[in-house]
């Protein structure tokens, strides 16, 4: 349903497009695109799947749309789109976005390809070489909390990854203020099963999580330089960050335990992050001495922070949760839109959690 403006005049829907929603973050995008109040979804491609209705591919569909798979076409795409999500692997938007931003397509890319400033690190990470540079200096960040007002009229951006987000907005206040020592920082963090993508391998099968919990990556994770630049970035200096990942037997949900050696302990920590996401709708900062869990943000845009000193070793604990799929991926990348179009940036996004 279209909405009215401050002239009680229909405000326009905005045509999208996704290219390659066939992994759970494509379904996730679907899933919030479908019910948002200003889109109208016109195209989704993928050439394993050209053909397949979307409600046979993913049967939680069924009522909600007609439309079918086809293969990515970008003559098709700039003419049928205003704007075009990528949920696709990494390498597939560089070699298309810059030809739909020539066509006067906007672009909100949910995968690493624009990320990450420094070329060089990206092709050392990726293990790939990068066909569209001159992107990357185009593209915004797109974390809200951080990058809101670049976002505005940004044609290209850069969508964060789920681990960067919920380790960031962690640690974000405290080295803001200098409140840390920037050179021992840690991120133990686990995600649910979902965030290993859609391709089956045997490490992903239900008899290997179930009842089992493991780390992985843990001399070194694509998503590391991703976060050292915005923390950098935070911190006007160079961090160091030791970050382990862990797999945890759940479908959706990343918990981060957050460490930090304070240069003073004399710090109202409560008041800090309060005030630091006081006007942020989809971070909430728990009360003292209340932990978050991965249940209460299942399905949402929301993440859900708390904050703990540890007097007794003189350090800082946070902890951050967000749904991997929702503020992690889908979800920040609708709340780009909503950013990029001077919608209200709650619109489509105000779901419940899923409990239980």
């Amino acid at each position: 349903m279209q909405e009215l403006n401050a002239s009680n005049k229909m405000i326009p829907l905005v045509r999208v497009g996704v290219v390659g929603a066939t992994g759970y973050t494509g379904a996730e995008l679907l899933r919030l695109l479908l019910r948002h109040p200003q889109v109208e979804l016109k195209m989704v491609t993928s050439r394993a799947d050209a053909g397949v209705r979307l409600d046979q591919h993913w049967p939680n569909l069924r009522g909600e749309c007609n439309l079918s798979y086809v293969v990515p076409d970008l003559d098709a795409l700039a003419e049928a789109c205003d704007l075009v999500f990528f949920a696709t692997p990494h390498t597939v938007a560089m070699s298309m976005a810059a030809e739909l931003l020539e066509k006067g397509c906007r672009v909100i890319d949910l995968s690493a390809d624009f990320r990450i400033q420094d070329i060089d690190c990206w092709e050392s990470w990726y293990a790939a070489k990068h066909q569209s540079p001159e992107l990357v200096r185009q593209a915004v960040y797109g974390l809200p909390e951080v990058s809101r007002s670049q976002m505005h009229d940004a044609a290209l951006i850069a969508c964060p990854g789920c681990y960067p987000t919920a380790i960031q907005l962690g640690f974000l206040p405290l080295l803001e203020n200098d409140l840390v020592e920037p050179d021992s920082l840690i991120a133990n963090a686990a995600s649910g099963v979902s965030g290993a993508g859609k391709q089956a391998s045997v490490p992903n099968l239900f008899t290997e999580l179930s009842d089992n919990f493991k780390a992985y990556g843990v001399a070194g994770h694509r998503h590391l330089p991703e976060i050292v630049q915005g923390l950098n970035a935070a911190s006007k200096t160079s961090v160091t960050l030791t970050f382990v990942p862990h797999l945890l037997p759940i479908i959706r949900g990343i918990h981060a335990t957050l460490y930090a050696k304070p240069r003073t302990m004399d710090v109202d920590w409560q008041s800090l992050y309060e005030q630091r996401y006081a006007s942020e709708p989809f971070v909430d900062v728990l009360p003292a001495g209340v932990y978050p869990d991965t249940r209460s943000v299942k399905g949402t845009n929301m993440c859900r922070i708390s904050v703990q000193p540890i007097v007794h070793s003189n350090m800082l604990c946070v902890l951050s949760v967000e749904d991997n799929l929702t503020k992690g991926a889908a979800g920040q990348a609708v709340q780009a839109m909503n950013i990029m179009h001077g919608w209200d940036e709650t619109l489509g996004l105000m779901q419940i959690a899923l409990n239980p």
